[in-house]
Formats: structure tokens, C-alpha cells, sequence
């Protein structure tokens, strides 16, 4: 099964809500950085290609319609080149709203990770460190400037890289009629999900709302 969908948005851009969004539009199943929470084998998988090896992507998407969050989204342009009839959608938001979610929240909980006395849970917060953090923001998450200047670079790659027919460049806030639109199926009777706020993240996890350092 070939992924339809590619999520070309970095996480915290609503992505969890997008990946609900998208199951109900009958794309099931959604991967998601919750994905390798659920299945820690695929950490493995993700690693292999940050270092440029090659990877099986079918057998990894085995079963799932769409790719959205990290760290799918970090190889939009090897997604959208191997399933060349899915199509893209960039999840974004408002640049200084967006630093301080992931700041306070991914962030934050990838630092508690690595300070965690369970080698396994340390583990999962090098992985994620290596990857997103030191992969994608140089290590530089308290420097704001560098950071939305990555994402805006991120962003008008994608814009530049993928056919204007082909890309949908999608603010959770805007709802499901231009998702519904660029997808071709019909607006649900339920409210668009909202979910994943940082009020919600900080619910459920042990990192607090302090300032990451």
C-alpha cells in the first residue's frame, strides 16, 4: 500500500490533529511520531536514514495511507519522489506561537529524556535529540532567531520543491474545507480535531511549563 499522503510540516504544527483529521477522511492509518513510540523497532529504521542508508520505506508505511509529524517529515522529498501519486500537505503556523510550543513541550520532554535514570527512556531521548534537534536545528534550539529560520527554510523548500497541484499548505485553524478540497472527499458533520495543545501535552506528561534552558 502505497502512502497517499505526505506531511511535509514539522511537529507542533498541529500534526496530531492533522493525523486524526486525515484517519477520518479515510486515510487509516496515519503514521505519526506516536508511531514509534507504539512500535521502538522503527526508531532503528529512522536512524538508518539519518545516516543514509538505504531503507525500505514500503515495508516500513506496511499498512498506513499518510505520514505526517516527525520524523516522517524530515524526508518529505524522498517521500514525495518514491510515491509520486501521493500528495503533500505542509502543516504550519504562526512562527514565534510555534518556538514556544516546541520549546515547552517536545523540547522540553526530550531533555527530561535524556536526564532520565532509565537507560531506555535516555535512549529515547538521544534518539530524538540526535535526529530532530541536533539533526534538523544544529543543536541551537535556545537560539529563536536560527531556529525560525530553519523552518522558514524548510517551508519554502517545500513550497519550491512540490508542483502548486500537488501541495496543500494547511493551518489547522483554517479547518476542513481546504482539506476536504485538495483531498477530494466530503466535509465531515464533526468539528475538525483539536488536540495535542501544549496545555494538553503538559496534562500528560511530567514536563512542566517552565522556560527549556
Amino acid at each position: 500500500m502505497a502512502l497517499a499522503i505526505v506531511g511535509a510540516g514539522f511537529g507542533r504544527t498541529g500534526t496530531l490533529s492533522l493525523k486524526f483529521a486525515l484517519e477520518k477522511l479515510g486515510f487509516e492509518k496515519c503514521y505519526h511520531m506516536m508511531e514509534v513510540h507504539q512500535h521502538p523497532e522503527h526508531a532503528d529504521v529512522w536512524s538508518r536514514a539519518f545516516r543514509k542508508e538505504r531503507v525500505d520505506w514500503d515495508a516500513l508505511f506496511t499498512g498506513y495511507r499518510a505520514a505526517v509529524d516527525w520524523p516522517s517529515c524530515n524526508w518529505w522529498r524522498e517521500h514525495a519522489a518514491y510515491y509520486p501519486e501521493s500528495k503533500v500537505i505542509l502543516s504550519t503556523r504562526d512562527p514565534d506561537r510555534w518556538y514556544e510550543s516546541v520549546r515547552n513541550t517536545i523540547y522540553a520532554s526530550t531533555r527530561d529524556a535524556m536526564a532520565s535514570a532509565d537507560p531506555a527512556v535516555r535512549a529515547r531521548g538521544q534518539w530524538a535529540h540526535d535526529l530532530i534537534w541536533q539533526g534538523v536545528f544544529d543543536g541551537r534550539m535556545d537560539d529563536k532567531a536560527h531556529v525560525i529560520a530553519v523552518l522558514k527554510r524548510h517551508e519554502a523548500a517545500v513550497k519550491a520543491a512540490i508542483p502548486q497541484h500537488r501541495l496543500l499548505v494547511f493551518e489547522a485553524a483554517s479547518g476542513w474545507a481546504p482539506l476536504c478540497e485538495f483531498l477530494g472527499v466530503d466535509v465531515p458533520d464533526v468539528p475538525y480535531p483539536r488536540v495535542n495543545t501544549t496545555e494538553d501535552f503538559l496534562a500528560r506528561t511530567s514536563v512542566s511549563a517552565r522556560p527549556a534552558r
